[in-house]
């Protein structure tokens, strides 16, 4: 009878850090390599089709603003927006975009608080200069637009005086 003896197993020799690192390098290149075929295969038969051409219209050039203090440049900005996309009564804001002098205010204004406070400025001018009780019923009472253009200007001139 014979005996057949198998060598004893031994183990491989333990990987250093570097040569772990890498295997796992080129591993991960192989990896990479291959998802970017994929990707190159899954999005070749996709039709392009060009891009619709987009046109929007310029906004018109505002008038430049004179005034450099926060409070008085938002009564100048609503008094331009007044000017541009017209004056309304009985409604802040009406279907046709057009605005009443506190519509103006809270489309210009960058916080509630800052149309509030040219709200008030506003309305001192409305009380001081023009004897209305406030001043959204100031501007319903009114038939055109230039009294209202008029009181923003003001007020923008009285906020510029108190530095706001």
């Amino acid at each position: 009878m014979t005996t057949i003896t198998r060598p004893p197993a031994t183990r491989p020799p333990a990987l250093t850090l570097d040569e772990r690192l890498a295997l796992t390098g080129l591993a991960m290149d192989d990896r990479l390599a291959t998802a970017a075929l994929a990707v190159d295969v899954n999005t070749a038969r996709i039709p392009v089709d060009p891009l619709p051409e987009i046109t929007v219209p310029l906004p018109p050039a505002a008038a430049p603003n004179p005034y450099r203090t926060p409070l008085a440049a938002l009564l100048h900005r609503a008094r331009v927006r007044i000017e541009t996309d017209g004056w309304a009564r009985g409604a802040c804001r009406d279907e046709d975009g057009r605005r009443c002098a506190i519509g103006a205010i809270r489309a210009e204004a960058a916080s509630p608080g800052q149309a509030d406070d040219a709200s008030a400025l506003l309305l001192d001018i409305v009380r001081r200069e023009f004897g209305g009780d406030s001043v959204p019923s100031w501007n319903d009472a009114q038939r055109g637009p230039r009294p209202v253009l008029l009181a923003l200007g003001r007020a923008a001139e009285l906020a510029n005086s108190r530095n706001l």
